[in-house]
C-alpha cells in the first residue's frame, strides 16, 4: 500500500473522570501518534497529530499504568474507542485487552505496525473499512447466511444477538437483510448499539440506497385511523383515564399492549389502583382553606405539585416526539421528569431539549459492566440531573402476556419460542440480576447526587435503606409488570410509616409512591399516610400518546386541580398538614378476589332442566 496520510484521527474516551495523559515515542518505526495536549476529556478527541505510514493494515496502541489527579473522587475504570479516516475510508476499531479487564488510567501511544500487538490491539476488519453494500446485506437474511441489519445507515450482525433480545428473536430475523430503521428507532434510542453491543457486530456503514423496511408493527387499519381524525378536543378531557381511554382508540396494537399490560395474571396491577379506592377520608371542617400551598421540595428539588413524571420506557411508540414533548410538558408546569434508561430517545437528547428550568431525574438500570452505570452517573452529573433512582425490581422481566401475544400473533411461525418478559428496550438485556447493598454504597461514594433505590416493597427494606444512608425510596412493584401478588404500594406504604414513626426514623428518608395513581385525592392520600411525593408513569404516557405536549401540559392541570379542589373539601390548606388522621384504613386490606385467565375458561355449573326447556 502507498504512504497513506491520516486525515482524521481520534480518540472517544468514556470515563467517570478527567484523566492527565502522557505521550511516549513509539518503538515502531513505522509511524508515530501523539497527542497535541495532555489532557484528554471525556468524549471525542480529536488532538492528534496527522501521520504518514506504509503498509496500512492495522493500528494498535498500548496502555500502560500513568499517575493522575482524579476529580472529586477515586477513580474508575476507563474505556478508549480509537478511530481513524485515511482519505475516504474509515477505520474503526475497539481497544481490546486479553485480560478482559480494563486499566484504570493510560497512556496513550499510538503505533502504526504490521504486526499483532501482545498487549492491547485494534485489528481492522475491511468491512468496517469499506462498509456493506445493500446486495451483500440482503444475502445475509437467515441463520445460516447470518443475519445482518442496517440501521441508521450502520449494518450489523445480529446472528449471535437473537437469544438475547428482550423483544424476542422473531422481530429481529423478520428484518435480517433490511433496512429496519422504522422500528428500531420507534423502540430505541439511535445510540443503544453503539454502547452495548461488541464491536464485532459492528460489520460498517452501508453502501447504497436502500428502502425502510416496513413497520410491522403499525396498525394502519381505516377504524384505527378514522378515530384518531375524530378523537375528543383536548377540552374534553376532565381527568386522567380520559387520556387512558382515547390512547387505547388510537394507539396501534403494538403500543396499547405494551404500555397497558402486566405480568402473568395482571392481579398487581388491578390492586395498584384498586387499593387506593379503599381507602376513605376523614374530613374536618371550619378551617381557613382560602389559599391552597401544593408546592414543596423533593430531594433538594423545588416543584410545583408533590408528583412527577416517572420513568417509562418507549414513548416514542405513542408519539413521535417520545419523551421530548414529556419533557416540554412537564418544564411548562414545573413538574420532575424521571428519564427512563429505556427511553426512545438517548439521554443526550432528553436533557439537552429540556428547558433549562426543567428538573429532571434520572433512573438506572445497573449494567452488568459496571464503568457503564459509573459512567451514566457521571454524565447525570454534566447535565444538571437532579438525582439518581436505581431501579432494584428487576433481576430479570415478568412475564407481560398482552405483549408477548401481539409478537406471536406477527408470525405464522409454530416453532416461535417467546419467552421474554415483553417488547422492553434493548439496554435492559444488560441488567446484573447481581445488583446488592454494596452496589448502592459504591453508588453513594460516587456521586453528590441524591441516590433513590426504586422498586422497594417491605419493611424492612425502607429500614435497611436507611441503615446504607440511601436519600429516598420508591415504594413500587413496576407497575404491575413484575411480580404478580407482589402487594400495592399504598399498602405497603400504610405499614412502613408507623414503623419508622416508632423508631423516630420517618425524617431520615424520603418515601415515594408509584403506581394505580389517577386521581388527585390518590395523591393526598399517599401524602396523608407519609410520602414526600408520588410518580405517575402510563397516565403520562396516554397523555402524550393522544395529545403530545399540550397532552400533558393537560394532565399536570387536572391533577393540580384536583388536588387543590380536595384539599379544600378536606379542610387542608397546605401539604404538612396531611396527615393519617384524616384518612379511614378500615377497609385498605380487604382486599377482592380477583378473576384470572383460568377463571375466564371456567364454565359453570347448571341447574336443572324443565322437560319443555331448549337445550
Amino acid at each position: 500500500m502507498d504512504d497513506v496520510e491520516l486525515i482524521i484521527c481520534a480518540i472517544e474516551f468514556i470515563s467517570p473522570f478527567h484523566s492527565s495523559c502522557a505521550v511516549q515515542k513509539c518503538q515502531s518505526q513505522v509511524g508515530q501518534l501523539s497527542l497535541l495536549k495532555s489532557t484528554i476529556s471525556l468524549g471525542r478527541n480529536a488532538n492528534f497529530n496527522h501521520f504518514k505510514a506504509k503498509q496500512l493494515s492495522m493500528i494498535g496502541f498500548r496502555s500502560t499504568l500513568l499517575k493522575h489527579k482524579p476529580i472529586g473522587r477515586l477513580s474508575y475504570r476507563s474505556r478508549l474507542r480509537f478511530s481513524t479516516r485515511a482519505l475516504k475510508s474509515p477505520f474503526n476499531g475497539e481497544r481490546k485487552i486479553k485480560s478482559g479487564v480494563w486499566v484504570p488510567s493510560i497512556i496513550l501511544l499510538g503505533t502504526i505496525t504490521a504486526f499483532i500487538s501482545k498487549d492491547d490491539n485494534i485489528a481492522l476488519d475491511s468491512k468496517q473499512t469499506q462498509g456493506v453494500t445493500v446486495e451483500e446485506l440482503r444475502k445475509h437474511n437467515s441463520a445460516s447466511e447470518g443475519i445482518w441489519v442496517a440501521l441508521n445507515g450502520q449494518v450489523y450482525d445480529l446472528t449471535d444477538f437473537l437469544v438475547q433480545h428482550p423483544g424476542g428473536a422473531d422481530i429481529i430475523t423478520h428484518y435480517a437483510g433490511c433496512d429496519a430503521s422504522l422500528i428500531f428507532n420507534k423502540f430505541h434510542a439511535k445510540d443503544v448499539f453503539s454502547k452495548y453491543l461488541s464491536p464485532e457486530n459492528y460489520l460498517g456503514p452501508l453502501i447504497g440506497e436502500m428502502e425502510k423496511a416496513a413497520d410491522i408493527t403499525e396498525d394502519n387499519d381505516e377504524d384505527r385511523l378514522e378515530r384518531i381524525e375524530n378523537k375528543p378536543p383536548l377540552a374534553a378531557m376532565f381527568n386522567l383515564s380520559d387520556f387512558e381511554y382515547v390512547a387505547k382508540a388510537i394507539l396501534p396494537k403494538s403500543a396499547w399492549s405494551y404500555y397497558s399490560g402486566g405480568s402473568d395474571d395482571e392481579v398487581t396491577m388491578r390492586e395498584n389502583n384498586n387499593a387506593f379506592l379503599r381507602i376513605f377520608f376523614n374530613p374536618k371542617v371550619l378551617i381557613d382553606t382560602a389559599d391552597i400551598d401544593m408546592s414543596t421540595e423533593m430531594l433538594g428539588t423545588k416543584t410545583d405539585a408533590p408528583f412527577y413524571c416517572s420513568a417509562a420506557a418507549a414513548a416514542k411508540l405513542g408519539h413521535p416526539d417520545g419523551e421530548l414533548s414529556i419533557a416540554d410538558g412537564c418544564g411548562s408546569e414545573n413538574i420532575i421528569q424521571m428519564i427512563s434508561s429505556a427511553a426512545s430517545y438517548s439521554f443526550d437528547e432528553i436533557s439537552d431539549f429540556a428547558k433549562k428550568s426543567t428538573s429532571q431525574w434520572f433512573q438506572l438500570y445497573v449494567h452488568k459492566d459496571r464503568t457503564s452505570s459509573y459512567e451514566m452517573i457521571d454524565a447525570c452529573e454534566k447535565k444538571g440531573i437532579k438525582a439518581i433512582f436505581v431501579t432494584v425490581d428487576t433481576p430479570l422481566f415478568g412475564r407481560r402476556e398482552k405483549d408477548l401475544r401481539f409478537k406471536v400473533g406477527q408470525t405464522d411461525d409454530d416453532e416461535s419460542d417467546e419467552t421474554s418478559g415483553g417488547g422492553d428496550d434493548f439496554i435492559l438485556s444488560y441488567r446484573d440480576a447481581g445488583l446488592c447493598w454494596d452496589d448502592i454504597d459504591k453508588f453513594k461514594k460516587a456521586t453528590n447526587l441524591p441516590i433513590v433505590i426504586k422498586g422497594v416493597q417491605r419493611v424492612e427494606d425502607v429500614l435497611l435503606a436507611i441503615e446504607h444512608k440511601v436519600d429516598g425510596v420508591v415504594l413500587s412493584n413496576h407497575g404491575g409488570r413484575q411480580l404478580d401478588f407482589a402487594r400495592a404500594p399504598i399498602e405497603v406504604l400504610a405499614d412502613v410509616m408507623p414503623v419508622l414513626r416508632e423508631k423516630k426514623l420517618e425524617n431520615e428518608i424520603e418515601i415515594y409512591v408509584d403506581g394505580g395513581i389517577r386521581r388527585g385525592s390518590d395523591v393526598i392520600k399517599a401524602l396523608c399516610l407519609g410520602a414526600k411525593g408520588v410518580g405517575l408513569g402510563r397516565s403520562f404516557l396516554y397523555a402524550n400518546s393522544a395529545y403530545g405536549k399540550k397532552g400533558v401540559v393537560k394532565a399536570c392541570e387536572l391533577l393540580k386541580d384536583e388536588i387543590a379542589r380536595d384539599m379544600k373539601l378536606l379542610g387542608v390548606s397546605k401539604l404538612e398538614d396531611l396527615k393519617p388522621e384524616l384518612l379511614d384504613l378500615r377497609s385498605l386490606y380487604s382486599r377482592p378476589i380477583y378473576q384470572s385467565v383460568v377463571g375466564s375458561n371456567y364454565e359453570p355449573l347448571y341447574l336443572p332442566k324443565f322437560k319443555n326447556e331448549d337445550d
